[in-house]
């Protein structure tokens, strides 16, 4: 029988409607296909460089210079954003309608020089250096006050928004908070503790939509996800940002980062994928009961009208149906 969940962490409903049963197979197929690059040029292959805005951090092989070949990893501005990190935020109104001027900064972080190597195939030690990237421009953009929220995140494949098939992630600061996560502090002013805590608690006591555990970190299918198949990297350490990041978690989440991705493109015939990272805010009144997190999410299926009417994601495979399959690929 179906039921509707509810997500306290992003304040909606979600249907999971287990009568449903689907299997990986019984999905559309919504599998990564290979991106073409115009006139066969990728700005993001080494050799190409120019192509590009000068590089804001690089992981080299020695030797190489800036902005050239040698690199290992490239962080780099993004070419066409929406976003500028120039002057101040300006507010205004106009009858029922206020808005500022397009005030923040948006990077791309190119994880491999290989153009055929997807995020699951990168080897221990280039997943350490991609996480290492996170952080130091996590912390970097975190330092101007005018950045209020800094959003990591990665679309792999067409139907998870990904443009460019050469493996990238991208880093977003904004000028606002979005209320993707007021249900933190909100249930901390209810009730006094982290609810990721508690979540992470119950989630141990019960065993049956964990994935993996760690040292340092948990794998588990959410209570209310939203996703078929969506899958989430809890830090055991109560710890508000990203950017708080010690490095022996830097390695296990690398460990982690590596495991999941392989275990969803396996059990899921490589499904277009986001993953994003929910963390505090930055410059901003101190609000308790924020725990950073990190989303990976399948994209199985179009968003239908339901969705878009409501906001009410149904979920035709529960999470307690999920995690066994990625617990049963997590190895390979």
């Amino acid at each position: 029988m179906s039921e509707i969940r509810r997500d306290y962490v992003k304040n909606r409903w979600v249907s999971v409607s287990a009568n449903l049963a689907l299997k990986p197979k019984d999905f559309p197929v919504m599998k990564v296909e290979n991106l073409s690059v115009p006139a066969g040029f990728c700005p993001f292959c080494p050799g190409n460089e120019s192509a590009t805005p000068p590089e804001v951090l690089s992981f080299k092989k020695e030797g190489a210079g800036p902005d050239n070949k040698g690199w290992l990893v490239r962080v780099i501005p993004n070419k066409f954003s929406a976003f500028a990190l120039e002057g101040e935020l300006v507010e205004q109104q106009t009858g029922l309608y206020r808005f500022c001027n397009g005030l923040g900064k948006h990077e791309v972080i190119i994880e491999t020089p290989e153009h055929d190597l997807d995020f699951h195939e990168l080897d221990l030690t280039q997943m350490e250096r991609i996480i290492s990237a996170f952080k130091k421009r996590y912390n970097a953009l975190a330092q101007d006050e005018r950045i209020k929220y800094i959003q990591i995140y990665k679309n792999h494949g067409l139907f998870a928004g990904a443009s460019l098939g050469h493996s990238h992630s991208q880093i977003i600061g904004f000028p606002f908070t979005p209320g993707e996560n007021d249900g933190l502090p909100q249930y901390y002013k209810e009730r006094g503790s982290c609810l990721i805590c508690d979540l992470l608690q119950q989630e141990q006591d019960s065993g049956v939509r964990t994935v993996h555990e760690g040292e340092h970190f948990v794998a588990l299918c959410p209570y209310a996800s939203r996703f078929s198949y969506e899958c989430w990297v809890v830090p055991r350490r109560h710890t508000e940002h990203f950017g708080q990041l010690t490095a022996a978690e830097e390695k296990e989440l690398a460990w982690f980062c590596k495991r999941i991705t392989t275990a969803i493109v396996h059990a899921l015939d490589n499904p277009s994928c986001n993953f994003v990272i929910n963390t505090a805010p930055v410059n901003s009144p101190y609000e308790p009961g924020y725990h950073w997190y990190m989303e990976f999410t399948p994209r199985l299926l179009v968003a239908a009208g339901v969705e878009v009417a409501t906001g009410v994601y149904i979920n035709p495979v529960a999470p307690e149906d999920a995690a066994p399959l990625l617990k049963e690929n997590w190895g390979k």
